[in-house]
């Protein structure tokens, strides 16, 4: 049986936003908020080149997986797992949460409102801010290990919050940078429109077409959890598995809301389609 999506009569987009309703994926929650995967790993080119596979991203492989030297200190953390830790797991923060969300799209209101108030009040460091497309993407693939995040779908259709249209003073970094429009990518000539045409024709390329299935099996599919999670170097900390916790059965109230805690602050997993 060929599906619509495999005779290319749905784009990638619609496909993906599709799989995210199926898995309980909404708009309406910062939690479980739709999850897009990084599809480009050059962002220092001034032009891009969709017919070079090394544009991509490798989207057979999680963002910790994404390098070689990364991959092997997540598999050896698993490995090591202390005996008084209770989880074994590659990693301990997730691709997806309320605050990963709100940090993209701190620009715009009411996501400004609502960083702040998952901030505690305030903006966050400023070198810990959303300022630039590619530390983003270096921090994601290859330079901090508590950082796997992946994208939302604002970034293949929304140049808006890429811009500090409201002026919001978000701080200065270390080095002297005031923090304002977020920094892009060579290719995209300081223009956010220019980004999000050539991003979504990044997600639409043959590339990515043929490539999409991969990512999906991690995120939405068989090697979510399991002996696949583990050898595709794919596996979170149970309490990121929602759906695989019976709460109900929980009887210490403790534990009960440190896991919803962790839930809400950390992020989840899509329910499995």
């Amino acid at each position: 049986v060929s599906f619509p999506w495999q005779k290319r009569e749905i784009s990638n987009f619609d496909y993906l936003m599709y799989l995210n309703t199926l898995a309980g994926r909404s708009y309406n929650d910062y939690m479980q908020y739709p999850v897009f995967p990084w599809v480009l790993a050059d962002y220092h080119s001034e032009t891009l080149n969709f017919s070079n596979p090394h544009t991509f991203r490798d989207l057979s492989k999680p963002m910790g997986a994404q390098t070689v030297e990364r991959k092997r200190k997540f598999i050896q953390r698993y490995n090591e797992v202390e005996k008084n830790l209770s989880a074994q797991c590659h990693y301990c923060t997730h691709y997806s949460s309320a605050i990963i969300v709100a940090s993209y799209l701190v620009r715009m209101e009411p996501f400004t409102q609502t960083f702040c108030s998952l901030q505690g009040g305030s903006f966050d460091v400023a070198d810990r801010m959303f300022h630039s497309v590619k530390s983003t993407w270096e921090s994601a693939s290859r330079d901090n290990m508590s950082d796997v995040r992946e994208l939302i779908p604002e970034f293949f259709y929304l140049p808006e919050f890429l811009s500090n249209a409201n002026h919001f003073e978000l701080g200065c970094m270390q080095d002297g940078t005031v923090l304002g429009d977020v920094q892009l990518p060579p290719w995209a000539d300081g223009d956010p429109h220019k980004f999000i045409f050539l991003h979504r024709q990044a997600l639409e390329s043959d590339y990515v077409s043929a490539h999409l299935h991969h990512w999906i099996d991690l995120i939405f599919g068989y090697k979510q959890h399991g002996s696949a999670a583990v050898e595709a170097v794919n596996t979170y900390h149970p309490y990121f598995y929602g759906d695989k916790m019976d709460l109900n059965n929980i009887k210490d109230p403790l534990i009960k809301s440190t896991i919803l805690g962790f839930i809400s602050n950390f992020g989840q997993i899509p329910k499995q389609v």
